[in-house]
């Protein structure tokens, strides 16, 4: 019998990709592209996604990983894909594409004000059904279709995902699943199902719903007309993905209830498996479906830490990128930037910078980015201290954010994987062990969420009997991080400090004396 592959098509906010595994989990290889989503110079804020060209370079993707690695396209025994959430894409009654917004997308800035104006309860009601608020979720976009693209709703048949997206291109099927449709927030959370109750309570259609199926289940097969765009074999069958988180924590082995799990890339999110539905009274902390059947998940996001690293590697590290360079150090400034970090004592001497705060899901809000508390020292106060300064911040908001998810579900875990970009970094990896006093395992697959399609994909094909075993199976630990007492007390003290400190910022930025780095559309 020949070798079987497991692909993973990954929608990512950056880049698309297309990834192939062996059935034990090993990445064999990988092909990107970058893609971009532009704004509409109409409509500030706006973040359209070109279906088109994004459909070529998809397809790119894959013909170009099959002709790389040489295998033969009828060893893939099934596809799955994963993408970013919050994007929504609306057909008409062809099942053309005819609208679509990436994740972040940010122009209904007057609808969510519309809403709030017209019914200032409706939001928790919805929250308390769905895990969701107006700051991500497809209500205030939909009703800005309505409001400024009336033809376009008019014409609307079904709404979907950029992960249900790929599969219909490569299937003709249309569907959505609990994990990325849950973000939309019309859906009934406990139900893992659209409720079209919640469209018809903010003056929506009800009747653009597709149905649903379940992560992991046989979505299609692969049409001729696929297989001729992409180099797939017509016939391979394709299975129901999920987000890019629920993913990512499958790829990390966080499948059971009292998991937890860190990623750590452009935004942060902090995942916390729990065994119902249940939302936050107070409205604080997102809560979805997980990829997983009958398992949900608290999330709180943590706003642009690695935005910040790279603005600020950019901005003033100038002499470490020209180093790395020249001394082939993996062409990676970072590492060079750890080394000097690295000699900074936990807690920065007193220092301490605001970007992202603790998550208010239902008032979110961002002081303006600051550094403060520093003195004119050059020996202690120099550009590393402001980079580790950084990497505390980053675990200081994490740190609020599991106690905010425990203070909701009366839980915590026992230790937490830490994935994506930023567990590549040692030193982040050990600060974040310090400040939340917890083991931090660190597995071989930092990229999890490719992985975590792939084992959708193997279940869905019946190479793995489950999930949590196929992730059990293919999940492989590289490194333990254990907390460090004194640093941990040093940063103990440190926390109530720094809340303060960014309370008072928010108060600048309420003042409009400064700007905040982030507000939630419609939040004043």
């Amino acid at each position: 019998m020949n070798q079987q592959y497991l692909l993973a098509i990954d929608a990512g906010t950056g880049s698309i990709r297309a990834v192939l595994f062996d059935t034990s989990g090993r990445q064999i290889d990988c092909v990107q592209e970058e893609w971009e989503h532009h704004e509409d110079p109409r409509w500030p804020g706006s973040m359209d996604f070109d279906w088109t060209f994004n459909w070529n370079l998809a397809s790119s993707c894959i013909k170009r990983l099959i002709e790389k690695t040489k295998i033969d396209n009828k060893d893939i025994a099934g596809i799955s894909t994963t993408c970013m959430r919050e994007g929504i894409v609306l057909y008409n009654k062809e099942g053309k594409e005819i609208w679509a917004c990436a994740n972040v997308d940010g122009r209904s800035v007057d609808e969510v004000a519309e809403l709030i104006r017209q019914n200032p309860a409706l939001e928790k009601v919805l929250y308390s059904e769905s895990g969701q608020t107006y700051a991500l979720g497809a209500l205030p976009r939909l009703l800005w279709i309505k409001n400024k693209l009336p033809h376009i709703y008019e014409e609307t048949t079904v709404l979907g995902m950029f992960n249900d997206w790929l599969i219909h291109k490569l299937t003709g099927v249309l569907a959505v699943e609990p994990s990325n449709g849950s973000t939309t927030g019309i859906f009934d959370l406990k139900k893992r199902s659209w409720n079209p109750e919640i469209a018809k309570q903010c003056g929506l259609r009800d009747d653009i719903f597709p149905p649903v199926q379940e992560c992991g289940t046989k979505a299609g097969y692969v049409t001729e007309s696929a297989a001729a765009e992409t180099g797939l074999a017509a016939g391979t069958p394709v299975i129901v993905g999920g987000g890019d988180c629920q993913l990512g924590c499958i790829g990390v082995g966080a499948v059971n209830p009292g998991d937890a799990t860190i990623f750590g890339g452009s935004f942060w999110q902090y995942e916390y498996n729990t065994e119902s539905g249940q939302t936050d009274p107070e409205c604080r902390v997102r809560v979805n479906c997980h990829a997983v059947p009958n398992l949900w998940q608290f999330e709180a996001l943590a706003f642009k830490p690695g935005l910040v690293m790279r603005w600020y590697r950019d901005a003033f590290c100038q002499q470490e990128k020209e180093l790395a360079k020249q001394s082939g150090d993996d062409h990676d400034p970072y590492n060079l930037m750890n080394k000097e970090a690295e000699k900074i004592p936990a807690g920065c001497y007193g220092m301490m910078c605001t970007f992202s705060d603790v998550m208010n899901f239902i008032q979110w809000k961002h002081a303006a980015p600051s550094f403060l508390n520093f003195e004119l020292d050059a020996e202690k106060f120099n550009r590393y201290t402001f980079y580790r300064a950084i990497l505390e911040n980053a675990a200081l908001v994490t740190k609020g954010h599991m106690e905010l998810v425990q203070a909701s579900t009366g839980k915590a875990p026992s230790h937490v994987v830490f994935a994506g970009g930023a567990s590549k970094c040692p030193l982040w990896c050990q600060i974040l062990a310090d400040v939340l006093n917890l083991e931090v395992r660190v597995p071989v697959v930092k990229e999890a969420t490719a992985l975590g399609a792939a084992i959708l994909a193997g279940y869905g094909v019946g190479i793995y009997k489950d999930i949590a075993s196929a992730a059990k199976e293919c999940v492989k630990w590289d490194k333990v991080y254990t907390p460090n007492a004194e640093n941990h007390a040093v940063y103990q003290k440190m926390y109530p400090i720094w809340r303060e400190v960014y309370k008072a910022q928010l108060e600048l930025c309420d003042r409009k004396l400064t700007k905040n780095m982030w507000i939630a559309p419609g939040i004043s």
